[in-house]
């Protein structure tokens, strides 16, 4: 079995994913943190917010080097397979090993941002490392809605430099991130009677890869929110068809994976929906045979429903789920491979008279983001949705002049002979945020290699931890005075 180096970084890892951290519920891990700090006699301090900032003193003879920050996010998203029993607000991740790769047992495996944070623990734990003055900030909700970075104040953190350790690709170092904003779109309905006569059916979309909203949104993975209106859509244009429940997607970040609908068609057009449904799953299967290999569409009977939404509030949903942008709208003129603009259909969720729609838009580009949300409104708004986006978040724009890119540019390579890949990301970094409120930190973001992530796919490609960190303490020892 492959060996874990550093011990120190992954044995830190192992106890953040003992403590539960849903977003928006990271009260166990503020206490962690602040535990952490004292048993170690280092100043700790939280904000308002509960936002987590942890000092260390420079070691001997680097007193005057600038303060870094090193900074992760504390908050991790919560995704399981449906058939996996998991309280996220109790219970530990369960790792294990496969070859080079760590995964976790049916649910996210925490590695975002739970190994960036052990990184920085174990750097405030290490006697063996050369720095000057240190900063570890973890900061609050990122996943769901960078709330810590928007609530913190100027000055809760003091440092020259910042390094994002939130990264999910070794060897490259990101210097810029897209913004994003999300557009919800809210249906009322009537119930109405379901005809006598109808036969009730569960349509049923899973096995999808789903993955991370803006980093796997350029990997053509089928969404299950679009793939479940798409069969609606099909199937209303020859039958009468009641829906009486819709579901999928859970997180604005996240690829949906799975997506059902609970319908009622005339008895006698029963066998066909069953029909159509294996036509549509080879249609499909097809589409994405590189990308969506555990793909299941199944069609099973259901209770007998009594009532569904009223007829043309469910033709408008499905007509506006089908019609809605998803996916990459524009690749950046700038930077080679990078998608600028992108919008993900998130969740699809019903309750006793609303249906609600959540998506969410992403660009490098300001004016891009708002009118890929502009765009999203004016769909829904043609169907008669009730519409509203949110403030979002800001892009961070590259910095050509940066020390500390220069800095870990040249550590990388000395340490491993190559050049890294200078980048930016289409997902959301707190960095744009914080550029806002700190206008001169000099900043860059790095991480070990991680792929799934958002998804229990998630897994973390354990060689490339130790190379992390070589490189982090080579950047700390070579800040210079």
């Amino acid at each position: 079995m492959i060996e874990l180096q550093p011990t120190k970084v992954f044995d830190i890892f192992k106890q953040i994913n003992a403590v539960p951290r849903p977003s928006k519920h990271e009260e166990k891990m503020i206490e962690y943190l602040q535990n952490f700090a004292a048993e170690r006699g280092l100043p700790c301090k939280v904000d308002e917010c509960g936002n987590v900032l942890i000092a260390k003193a420079a070691t001997p003879g680097m007193e005057n080097r600038p303060t870094v920050v090193l900074q992760g996010h504390m908050d991790m998203v919560c995704e399981k397979n449906s058939d996996v029993d998991f309280d996220f607000y109790n219970d530990a991740i369960q790792t294990y090993i496969d070859g080079e790769w760590m995964k976790a047992r049916g649910t996210t495996l925490g590695a975002d941002c739970g190994i960036g944070d052990a990184l920085a623990l174990a750097i405030l734990d290490a006697e063996d490392v050369q720095h000057g003055p240190i900063e570890c900030l973890f900061t609050r909700d990122e996943e769901t809605g960078l709330t810590g970075a928007f609530e913190m104040k100027p000055g809760f953190m003091t440092g020259k430099f910042l390094i994002n350790l939130d990264s999910e690709d070794e060897g490259e170092i990101f210097v810029g991130c897209a913004g994003g904003v999300n557009t919800t779109a809210k249906f009322s309905y009537a119930k109405v009677d379901v005809p006598e006569g109808y036969f009730s059916m569960k349509v049923t979309i899973a096995g999808l890869q789903g993955g991370h909203s803006g980093d796997d949104i350029n990997k053509k993975r089928a969404n299950a929110n679009k793939l479940i209106a798409r069969f609606l859509y099909q199937e209303m244009k020859k039958m009468d068809v009641m829906i009486s429940d819709i579901d999928g997607g859970n997180l604005h970040n996240a690829i949906p994976r799975e997506a059902s609908a609970i319908i009622s068609v005339p008895a006698d057009c029963k066998e066909t929906v069953k029909v159509d449904a294996n036509i549509f799953a080879a249609d499909v299967e097809t589409e994405y045979s590189v990308t969506e290999k555990n793909l299941n569409i199944n069609v099973t009977s259901a209770t007998p429903q009594t009532q569904a939404i009223d007829p043309k509030t469910a033709s408008n949903l499905v007509f506006a789920l089908q019609a809605v942008h998803n996916g990459i709208l524009a690749m950046s003129q700038d930077i080679e491979g990078l998608v600028e603009t992108s919008s993900n259909l998130a969740s699809v969720k019903k309750n006793d008279n609303e249906i609600t729609i959540v998506t969410s838009q992403r660009s490098s580009i300001g004016s891009a983001r708002d009118n890929m949300s502009d765009t999203i409104q004016a769909v829904f708004k043609l169907a008669g949705a009730q519409v509203e986006s949110n403030d979002g978040y800001p892009g961070w724009k590259p910095n050509p002049k940066s020390e500390l890119l220069k800095i870990a540019v040249d550590s990388y390579k000395r340490l491993f002979g190559k050049e890294p890949k200078v980048k930016a990301i289409h997902a959301g970094l707190e960095c744009g945020l914080f550029s806002e409120k700190y206008p001169g930190l000099d900043m860059v973001s790095f991480g070990p290699t991680l792929r799934g992530v958002h998804s229990p796919d998630e897994k973390l490609l354990i060689p490339t931890v130790e190379m992390v960190w070589n490189h982090l303490i080579d950047i700390l020892k070579n800040i210079p005075e």
